[in-house]
């Protein structure tokens, strides 16, 4: 079992972890919180196969991700029944599904030969879309536009580090894919935690 694998199952499981909570805090029934589950999980790699035109997309190929995103969304409303975690656990959980779908996401893309740019994209959108998805299930403000929250910004800078350590710095892809992880998560638990804010644009009126 590969890294890579590895990397995108414990992706899919957290966002699960987050889908389920985020529907949960709604008090949808078991079966609308599975399906938020399930599409948080795994809509972010969904158009990025899209886009990238890789055939087949990568839950139909290997249905261990439909597998794992179904029963974590299952087990976690199970668990919360009876132990109810706090808003900032969902929060947290999505900062990490962000930082294991971003730097996943952008090997898939740099595995398919498209420039560092859209490498970076693609691991940024892997990484945002099932979040904007479940928000907008929820009826929630996606966390992507949240006042002044560090989100795509943070999932930007991992896929950009790993690209440079990779490409520019001779560090294995291991690590390097590590190092991407963790600057993702530092960057977005920073903001969770209201330690760190993009500036804000101020425009003056005539």
């Amino acid at each position: 079992m590969n890294l890579l694998y590895v990397f995108s199952l414990m992706g899919v499981a957290v966002f699960a972890v987050s889908g389920a909570l985020a529907a949960g805090r709604k008090k949808l029934d078991v079966f609308g919180v599975v399906v938020v589950a399930v599409v948080t999980a795994l809509g972010g790699g969904t158009l990025r196969d899209l886009l990238l035109d890789r055939n087949p997309i990568f839950w139909i190929g290997d249905t261990h991700y439909l597998l794992v995103a179904s029963a974590t969304g299952l087990l976690t409303v199970l668990y919360v029944r009876h132990h109810p975690l706090p808003y900032r656990m969902l929060l947290y959980a999505d900062g990490l599904g962000l930082a294991f779908f971003t730097i996943s996401g952008t090997r898939i893309a740099e595995a398919s030969g498209v420039s560092p740019g859209v490498c970076m994209l693609m691991g940024c959108m892997t990484g945002v879309v099932g979040g904007i998805v479940r928000d907008v299930l929820t009826a929630e403000v996606p966390l992507l536009l949240r006042d002044r929250e560090i989100y795509a910004t943070a999932s930007l800078a991992g896929a950009g580090i790993y690209l440079l350590l990779v490409r520019g710095g001779g560090v294995s892809i291991q690590a390097a894919s590590v190092v991407g992880m963790a600057v993702v998560v530092l960057l977005r638990f920073a903001s969770i935690n209201g330690k760190l804010r993009m500036p804000a644009v101020k425009i003056k009126h005539p």
